[in-house]
């Protein structure tokens, strides 16, 4: 999904070409973490692999969390990217105290996402957003259902010979955040520079059954 973000989002990039390539490599350490931890099964593995997620998260924060919702001391966005920082660091070092409540703490994290995006999407008249939206909380749910029958119901699993949710997470909840990046993009867009008139399309086309999501911004270079 790391390329396939950055292939997808080319007048995105050109309006803002950092957010999308941090995200892509974290994304990749992500990966690179989670095969290690999945092969070894070791505590390392484990802190690697949710350090890498919570990192992910604190960059999507640091970069598209809207401006009008930071708290009143923050003034601008580098202030608010210093608290993210510090903040996600503070975080990293808390994941060696409990490491069995680090991925409810992470999920928890991915809820207020999903929110702080909802509350966003309900203000927004455009339905590809609100498409958009309600294709990746399905995405998310169905993520989540599967990481939750993992957790709680692997002994059923085990006995229908069906152990497979676990890996079904990994590749619904990659889906699913493509489908958030493409939100926030949307959102960033929309508020640091209505002028470019962002808009959601679809590859091969809008009407395709099988169709890929991206930011268009029709108007992007008669502003510059």
């Amino acid at each position: 999904m790391a390329p396939l973000i950055v292939w997808m989002s080319p007048q995105y990039m050109n309006y803002s070409p950092v957010p999308v390539q941090g995200l892509a490599i974290l994304q990749v350490f992500i990966g690179v973490f989670s095969i290690y931890f999945h092969m070894t099964l070791s505590y390392a593995g484990q802190l690697l692999d949710e350090i890498a997620i919570l990192w992910t998260m604190g960059w999507c924060y640091a970069f598209w969390f809207p401006m009008r919702h930071f708290p009143g001391f923050i003034k601008n966005r580098e202030q608010f990217m210093s608290l993210v920082a510090i903040l996600t660091v503070l975080s990293s070092l808390m994941t060696f105290l409990k490491p069995a409540l680090n991925a409810y703490a992470l999920n928890c994290i991915a809820f207020h996402i999903v929110y702080s995006t909802c509350v966003e999407v309900r203000k927004c008249n455009n339905p590809r957003v609100h498409r958009l939206f309600a294709t990746m909380v399905a995405w998310w749910i169905i993520s989540i259902s599967c990481w939750l029958t993992d957790k709680f119901l692997c002994g059923v699993c085990q006995k229908v010979s069906f152990s497979y949710f676990h890996s079904f997470w990994h590749v619904f909840i990659s889906v699913a955040l493509f489908y958030c990046a493409n939100v926030c993009m949307y959102f960033d867009v929309a508020f640091e520079l209505p002028s470019a008139e962002p808009d959601v399309e679809y590859w091969p086309s809008n009407t395709s059954f099988i169709s890929m999501p991206y930011i268009s911004l029709p108007n992007l270079h008669k502003q510059c």
